[in-house]
């Protein structure tokens, strides 16, 4: 079965990109493309990873990862979250760990470094449920 991700980005370039990068890695991709429509979708789709955008229309990624992780116990919960953005200062950096992001890879980021980032989480996340 094919691992799920959740892309939540509102530019449409980048969406494309991400998508086609995790799509050419296998993995299955859901999209939203704005705040709201993320986190109801990251807690209704139950996908395996989010990868998540930090400057959102609605809500943003940081108020996200926040919601996300202050649930009560649950999938939505432990899911393993990817930021991926432009904000590449050393604050926003501290700011993503802080509300519980994972992984944090700044703008532009290539197709392998997307790629690994992901396998990586993924592989941690089935080493955690094995």
């Amino acid at each position: 079965m094919k691992e799920k991700i959740l892309v939540v980005e509102d530019d449409p370039a980048a969406l494309r990109l991400v998508s086609f990068t995790l799509e050419s890695a296998g993995y299955e991709v859901i999209a939203a493309v704005n705040g709201f429509e993320g986190l109801r979708r990251a807690q209704e789709e139950q996908p395996d990873l989010l990868v998540l955008d930090l400057m959102l229309p609605g809500i943003d990624g940081y108020e996200i990862c926040h919601r996300l992780r202050s649930n009560p116990p649950g999938p939505a919960s432990r899911l393993p979250i990817l930021m991926l953005t432009a904000k590449s200062r050393e604050a926003d950096r501290a700011a993503a760990e802080q509300v519980g992001a994972d992984f944090y890879l700044s703008k532009p980021a290539t197709p392998e470094e997307i790629t690994t980032a992901v396998d990586t989480l993924i592989s941690q996340r089935q080493e955690k449920h094995a």
